[in-house]
């Protein structure tokens, strides 16, 4: 009975140490991400890129927007979400791009969006989350201040994402909220309930997009340091010569 015992509590141990394991060891979530208002679509610009690295993507777990930028924000203790009515998202385009192992799951995100205001200029920014399998969102972008012009869409603002690190191969939601660039007050948002184009996104990391008909195998240091940015700057350098053909969506 007491060999039972020490062998039960033996199991027991070594599977919290397991657990303990996997919870410091998950992958954190690196991309890399160019932006502007005039810069052409479907790939990850070679010039003025960022390389954002994230806390790990929580798999489990209810989707909130307590999880946001916007449930950060406090009003005599009241959540405050209900946005600005002077601002709104007009239009939004998704495009995919970068599915070298010819999977259906895309590597690369390139979003497309127009918002308008009654205001004749207004200084903005906004923030990009992704939901994986309907889990928490969890922020993958953020962009620099820009301008909006009145009701124009010659202020369209263009966000492309490669994931290169810490995204499973799945279905993904998008969500974008806007910030007032002066105070950062929360302006307003489009998700998944507001259009199918943020919806059911397939996605995947680059290190899980292998090359179709090649062995090659990428290791990317999670450690981060020089040596591990030096290592992505190679694969974003590999992607762009393929050159990938962007595909949308039919929904």
């Amino acid at each position: 009975m007491k060999n039972v015992t020490r062998t039960t509590l033996s199991i027991v141990l070594l599977m919290l140490a397991s657990a303990g394991m996997a919870a410091t060891t998950a992958e954190p979530r690196q991309s890399m991400t160019s932006q502007g208002t005039d810069i052409p679509r479907g790939s990850v610009g070679t010039e003025n890129a960022t390389f954002d690295e994230y806390a790990p993507l929580r798999t489990e777990g209810t989707r909130s927007r307590k999880d946001t930028r916007s449930a950060q924000q406090k009003s005599g203790g009241v959540i405050a979400q209900s946005g600005d009515p002077n601002f709104w998202f007009y239009d939004v385009d998704l495009l995919l791009f970068a599915d070298h192992d010819r999977d259906g799951y895309f590597t690369g995100i390139d979003l497309l969006f127009d918002v308008d205001t009654t205001y004749a200029v207004a200084d903005v920014y906004a923030v990009l989350y992704l939901s994986y399998e309907l889990g928490p969102w969890e922020e993958y972008a953020a962009t620099d201040d820009f301008t909006l012009f009145g009701g124009t869409s010659d202020d369209d603002y263009i966000v492309e994402t490669e994931l290169v690190s810490g995204y499973p191969t799945g279905n993904y939601d998008l969500l974008i909220e806007l910030f007032d660039a002066y105070d950062g007050t929360y302006l307003t948002s489009i998700g998944p309930e507001d259009t199918s184009e943020l919806s059911i996104i397939p996605l995947e990391d680059s290190t899980r997009d292998a090359v179709y008909g090649d062995d090659t195998v990428v290791v990317v240091n999670s450690g981060g340091g020089s040596f591990g940015l030096l290592l992505l700057f190679g694969l974003l350098a590999i992607r762009m010569t393929l050159r990938p053909q962007a595909a949308r969506l039919s929904k």
